[in-house]
């Protein structure tokens, strides 16, 4: 059963989502768009300008950049500033391993890779939003993390969804006096529709869809209720903690993977 709709959760807030394009992040800001929020959905797919315009609200934006530059995330602050006026509220989703193998089978350049994809975006964009936040007099931060910081085949990008959970703790302890929340997910597997660009562009060896297989049993095996998530079961917790109904929640990380804390 989907959670309840709510209306006008968001009115005359300005929210930036990252990874807009696709799956869980595409969700949420349509989701946000659909409850009164000005919303720039982000992402360096050419492709995120359809989906925002496919929100259905007026007050939407899409923005390209590669948010693994620090110039990047700056670039798409700056563009929210221009366009809405100012930031309240940074859902920061990019991110997502891009291999699955165990730890001694990874090279040194996939190793990196995974830490730029999944560590990256989120330090630069919680630091290049700050300035907008401390003009707006306060805001909120939502990270999304992950489950899979205990898991199998994934030990790069459980390390950097690690370093989203120490972003968030200690951000969250240092902006509280300046009325800012940082708050977290940590999604567990999830259901999604295909994706138009892969997570890996080079194609999984017969090698990694076997342990890609091993990875979704133990996912299962490891949640209390032996499947994997809807988007809309994690789209609704992340809204939740943007929304004023979180305002004494700060420095969490919320699992939502069905039992499993990771």
């Amino acid at each position: 059963m989907s959670a309840p709709r709510v209306t006008g959760r968001f009115d005359g807030k300005v929210l930036v989502v990252t990874g807009a394009a696709q799956g869980i992040g595409r969700a949420v800001a349509v989701r946000a768009a659909k409850e009164g929020g000005k919303v720039l959905f982000v992402d360096r797919a050419d492709f995120v300008a359809e989906i925002a315009a496919e929100a259905g609200a007026a007050e939407t934006a899409a923005f390209n950049a590669d948010l693994e530059t620090y110039d990047g995330a700056v670039s798409a602050m700056r563009f929210a500033e221009q366009r809405f006026g100012g930031i309240d509220i940074l859902i920061n989703n990019v991110g997502g391993a891009i291999r699955m193998r165990p730890f001694a089978e990874f090279e040194a350049q996939q190793i990196d890779a995974e830490i730029r994809r999944s560590l990256m975006p989120t330090l630069y964009c919680c630091h290049a939003v700050l300035p907008h936040l401390f003009a707006r007099g306060g805001g909120t931060i939502v990270n999304i993390s992950s489950n899979a910081t205990r898991g199998i085949h994934r030990v790069p990008y459980s390390a950097a969804k690690g370093g989203v959970n120490a972003i968030t703790q200690s951000l969250a302890m240092e902006l509280a006096e300046r009325n800012i929340r940082v708050v977290a997910t940590a999604p567990g597997g999830t259901e999604a529709p295909a994706r138009r660009i892969p997570r890996n562009g080079a194609g999984d060896t017969d090698a990694e869809k076997a342990w890609m297989a091993e990875v979704v049993c133990q996912v299962k095996q490891s949640s209390l209720m032996k499947r994997y998530a809807t988007i809309e079961e994690q789209v609704a917790p992340i809204l939740f903690l943007a929304s004023d109904e979180a305002s004494y929640i700060t420095g969490s990380v919320l699992p939502v993977a069905g039992g499993d804390t990771g």
